[in-house]
């Protein structure tokens, strides 16, 4: 009987303790272990607001103020706070529809329930002034501040680039951003990414069953604050980029100019451009959308993107090599009788005097005499081949920087194409090509392609007599220099000492008494040295090239311009730098009939009335 009424005891003791210990269990697991009770609870007392730095501002090179702030904020909700309230009162406040709150509302219980997330991005600052009077009447909603991008002048919108919110591409790629965050993109907003954004911040509020805060939680011990941004010096002169975007209005093309002692970018214009406010707040899609469609591309950035032919302003660097290779000498002369003829090849050539040495070939831009010192360079005995000369020569035009992405500090850039003999291997068949067949080469055409910064890049080096500094943009980071450690002189394959005949020779083109063929470009007591070009376009009229720097003397400024379907490179791009070059170094402009001729030329609208007047 005693073992009976003892098992009896244990199960009735283990009836009673069982489910006491489920219920603690079960307690234990709703109140610790699952983080939703935890989350609803808090979320009906607690609000985690984000709080999001300001961008760093974006300085020219002068302390002028490019890029600002202006305080705009984002319409947040929580679902499983929301009460019945007022739709038709709420959308008439911020200016939407019913159909949109419904929808929204759904995205963010999908979302989360106890979690906020986005209802309406970017109010302005008075849509808010009305909404904060009446916030309490919608609970569920709060507002976050942010900050979006504002513009002291519409210029420089490649260089400066825009910011957007992240996708999950992007978040991918950079995994400290989350949904609702923004980024630079592209131009210095994306290159500098790291140092303008700053650091989010949080604050903890206690809130009312109306959803009105009632201050910080635990006087704000787990507040952290958020760190703003660093502000950033650019190395663009912000009136001479406003004065280069006015000349080239109604142009396609770009101007680079550089300041060749630091590798400082003065200037970059790309053109046709856009307003860099249109990339900015809730319209940035739509209007992305109808820039990306725009024919003429202004969202390309044609100063780093554009392949062109580098035209006779490459015979500079033709000349150059000549030198170096011993092929010829300061004194030697070619005869030109208007043309280069070998069989049924011709290329023509400007009447001008005749014979000419490479300083005078410069001048007068002499097709003959590079042709013929090209070929000579190639044919030469000591490299054993063509293909063995081909390669030598190169070698020296990839040494100005040409043929590979310089490593600016601006992103896609581009890295044109100097060919190597495999090129011309593949095309005619290994050792079964010859001189005669690239002989375009000689003036800039054939296969070779370049940007318009690495031709500004390779006029710095120019410049220089010999070495370049990598261009970039950046100067200062909160006033405070940039390390420099990492812009070292890169020096050419060109001994200095034959920079001097080269340089002569532009200096002629420009100043010389007896003509050159950018006389235009001359600016009294300037001493501009540069050559024209023309690129052979099969596509439609030719382009207009010229290159520059100035003073012959520690030079204070190189320069390239591209004008696209303009012609003789003394029509359009000669003018343009000369302008440039004298706005730069003087601050103003005295040939203000060659100032209303740039303005007031319209290639754009031209080539559309030729196009009408086609299909009409």
């Amino acid at each position: 009987m005693k073992d009976h009424y003892s098992d009896r005891m244990y199960i009735i003791g283990a009836l009673i303790v069982l489910p006491v210990l489920y219920f603690i269990v079960r307690l234990f697991m709703l109140q610790v272990m699952d983080p939703s009770y935890k989350l609803r609870a808090s979320s009906n007392v607690l609000r985690n607001v984000t709080q999001y730095p300001a961008r760093g501002l974006i300085y020219d090179r002068n302390g002028e103020l490019l890029v600002y702030n202006q305080p705009v904020y984002d319409l947040m909700v929580v679902p499983g706070q929301l009460a019945p309230f007022d739709t038709t009162e709420f959308c008439e406040i911020l200016d939407i529809n019913k159909d949109y709150v419904d929808s929204e509302i759904a995205k963010a219980r999908e979302y989360s329930m106890f979690r906020s997330s986005v209802f309406l991005k970017q109010i302005s600052s008075h849509t808010y002034a009305v909404l904060q009077e009446k916030l309490y009447k919608f609970p569920g909603f709060y507002v976050q501040p942010r900050t979006l991008r504002n513009y002291s002048a519409d210029i420089a919108a490649h260089i400066l680039g825009y910011v957007g919110e992240v996708d999950r591409r992007m978040i991918e790629q950079n995994p400290g951003y989350v949904m609702g965050d923004y980024i630079g993109i592209t131009g210095v907003e994306s290159t500098y990414e790291e140092e303008l954004r700053g650091d989010k911040g949080n604050r903890v509020f206690l809130v009312d069953v109306h959803n009105r805060i009632m201050g910080p939680y635990q006087d704000g011990r787990f507040n952290s604050p958020a760190v703003l941004g660093n502000d950033i010096g650019l190395s663009i002169d912000a009136v001479l980029q406003e004065y280069g975007e006015r000349l080239m209005r109604n142009k396609i093309g770009s101007i680079v100019a550089i300041e060749p002692s630091t590798g400082e970018i003065l200037s970059l214009v790309s053109s046709p451009s856009y307003h860099p406010e249109l990339l900015v707040g809730r319209v940035r899609t739509e209007n992305f959308r109808k820039l990306a469609s725009d024919t003429l591309n202004p969202l390309f950035n044609r100063a780093l993107m554009a392949h062109y032919p580098a035209g006779s302003a490459f015979k500079v660097i033709n000349g150059l090599i000549a030198l170096q290779e011993g092929i010829v000498h300061e004194h030697t002369r070619h005869t030109c009788p208007g043309h280069y003829s070998v069989g049924r090849l011709t290329v023509r050539c400007r009447f001008h005097t005749t014979p000419v040495a490479i300083p005078a070939a410069i001048q007068v831009s002499c097709n003959t005499y590079f042709c013929h010192i090209f070929r000579d360079l190639l044919d030469h005995p000591k490299y054993g081949s063509v293909t063995n000369g081909f390669n030598v020569w190169a070698g020296h035009v990839r040494s100005f920087g040409l043929g590979e992405r310089l490593e600016t500090d601006f992103p896609n850039e581009l890295r044109g194409n100097v060919p190597l003999a495999s090129y011309y291997d593949r095309f005619y068949g290994e050792n079964r090509w010859r001189s005669l067949q690239v002989v375009s080469l000689a003036i800039g055409q054939g296969e070779l392609s370049v940007t318009p910064i690495q031709m500004a890049n390779m006029t710095a080096a120019i410049a220089n007599r010999g070495y370049y500094i990598t261009p970039h943009i950046l100067r200062n980071i909160n006033n405070s220099d940039t390390d420099n450690s990492s812009r070292e002189k890169k020096f050419t394959s060109i001994d200095s000492v034959w920079f001097e005949p080269v340089i002569d020779g532009m200096h002629r083109a420009v100043n010389g008494p007896d003509g050159g063929t950018a006389r235009v470009a001359q600016v009294a007591g300037l001493d501009i040295c540069g050559k024209t070009g023309t690129a052979e376009n099969p596509h439609g009229d030719d382009h207009s090239v010229f290159i520059a720097f100035a003073p012959r003397d520690n030079p204070q400024i190189a320069i390239s311009v591209y004008v696209e379907n303009a012609g003789w490179g003394s029509a359009m791009a000669a003018p343009i730098a000369s302008l440039i070059i004298e706005k730069y170094l003087t601050g103003s402009v005295t040939r203000k009939w060659l100032e209303d001729r740039i303005l007031n030329t319209d290639f754009i609208n031209r080539e559309i009335a030729l196009t009408d007047g086609q299909e009409n």
